[in-house]
């Protein structure tokens, strides 16, 4: 298996829970754990957010902007997953590349629920350690040490107590764009294995867009040329799925699609600022049951 650090995608997307919590779509969207699963110099940038406190140095604004966008990004990204949880109520709940997922510490409709958390070794361990004295919502929280890109997820899975006869719910948020098309078929195709039948596969993926991809290179340009910390720089794009491709994939693996909306439809009255849009136009999440 190979070295790799944990990944800082994960601590990102965590940042980006943290600032919203409390500031957008009260009511609809609440991850008061995310701040916990912060270190202290993760920190300081959430709290600039969430206090609107823009920096004046260049390069300081880019990490604040990343910050920023990444929360108004994940607020309808984390409604929609959490109400397509709740309404197809399962024993067994796994998240493939769980990162800093927070759902097992906050959500207390899991507490008859075994939640696998599946990621590389390296964010285990780091996630391990973040958590250490928190107090799960869920019945159990398994972590299950798999790396996607290179290892087979059944038998890790069954060897920690996963069971294949029973309705599971499948999240796979914030992954698919860092494998290649061919390791998401593969992936699908080890799902399918592994689900009962009426089981239930969240995927959010990103969709193909020029705009985004630029803006998403000139980023990371910019914070490469001040020498700020780029968090994307170990983990690239590597495939991009249309909504139509990503319905063939999922019907031929045997999975009826019954919603795949953008996180832009997602996000309708929500009331969030309007200057990420076009994130929000690319991000999606597909919603599908085992037939």
């Amino acid at each position: 298996m190979a070295e790799r650090a944990a990944s800082a995608t994960a601590v990102l997307v965590c940042q980006g829970r943290a600032t919203a919590d409390g500031r957008h779509a009260l009511g609809r969207f609440s991850d008061p754990v995310a701040w916990e699963l912060l270190d202290p110099a993760e920190r300081v940038v959430v709290d600039r957010v969430r206090a609107d406190q823009v920096p004046t140095e260049a390069a300081d604004r880019l990490a604040y902007e990343m910050v920023r966008r990444s929360g108004l990004t994940l607020v309808p990204r984390t409604i929609s997953i959490d109400e397509a949880i709740r309404d197809h109520a399962a024993g067994q709940l796994v998240l493939l590349g769980a990162g800093l997922d927070a759902r097992a510490w906050r959500m207390p409709e899991l507490a008859r629920t075994t939640v696998f958390e599946v990621d590389h070794p390296a964010s285990q361990q780091d996630k391990r350690r973040r958590t250490g004295g928190l107090a799960p919502t869920a019945g159990r929280v398994v972590p299950v040490a798999v790396d996607l890109a290179t290892e087979r997820l059944g038998p890790a899975l069954e060897d920690a107590g996963f069971d294949r006869r029973a309705v599971t719910t499948w999240v796979w948020e914030g992954v698919v764009p860092y494998l290649t098309a061919e390791q998401v078929r593969a992936t699908v195709a080890q799902v399918t294995e592994l689900s009962a039948s009426d089981s239930q596969l969240v995927v959010n993926y990103q969709a193909k867009s020029w705009p985004t991809t630029v803006m998403r290179s000139a980023m990371r340009l910019l914070l490469r040329v001040s020498r700020q910390p780029d968090p994307l720089a170990g983990e690239p794009w590597r495939s991009l799925w249309r909504p139509d491709r990503m319905r063939s994939l999922l019907s031929a693996a045997g999975f009826e699609v019954t919603s795949d909306h953008d996180l832009f439809t997602l996000a309708e009255g929500l009331a969030l600022p309007s200057d990420n849009d076009g994130s929000l136009r690319n991000g999606r999440v597909a919603v599908a049951v085992r037939r």
